[in-house]
Parts: C-alpha cells; structure tokens; sequence
C-alpha cells in the first residue's frame, strides 16, 4: 500500500518522465526533419571534415535515430506507464 507520500512522489516522478518522452521525440523529429530537409548541406559538411561517403553519412545517421529512438522509449516511455499502472491501482 503506497502513502500520500509515495504516491505523490511517484507521481512526480511520472510527470517528469513523460516530459522527457516528449522531449526525446521532439529531438527526433528535429534530428530526422533535419536530415531530410538538409541531407546535402550535412553531406557536404561531414565530407570535407570526415571524408564520409553518402551511404556513410546515411548509415551513421539512421542508426543514430533508431538508438535514441530505442533509448527514449525504454527509459522514459516504459517507465512512466510502470508506475500510471502502479497509481491507478491504488
């Protein structure tokens, strides 16, 4: 049986969590709408610093947003709905 405490605590914890959801997508969908609205301005770029390839470039780019895709689900999204289940069981 959780307190007043706990479930307060908790539920700041949730609220916290799902900001940073929110935020990791917005950082997705800035990362992605980027590259794709300036693919070759980034292309040009990390070739003359890195001397990346295109497929390079893409690759690096793609895996990058899967990860941060991966990570912002698994440990902001999978933990705020843990404890939604766990409050509204109480």
């Amino acid at each position: 049986m959780l307190t007043n405490e706990s479930h307060a605590w908790l539920d700041l914890v949730a609220k916290v969590l799902l900001r940073c959801f929110l935020f990791g997508c917005l950082l997705l969908l800035v990362w992605a709408g980027f590259y794709l609205l300036a693919g070759d301005f980034l292309f040009r770029w990390h070739n003359q610093l890195f001397g990346l390839t295109q497929h390079e470039m893409s690759l690096i780019h793609y895996c990058g947003i899967a990860l941060a895709k991966i990570l912002v689900l698994l440990f902001f999204l999978f933990p705020y709905i843990a404890i939604r289940l766990v409050l509204r069981k109480q």
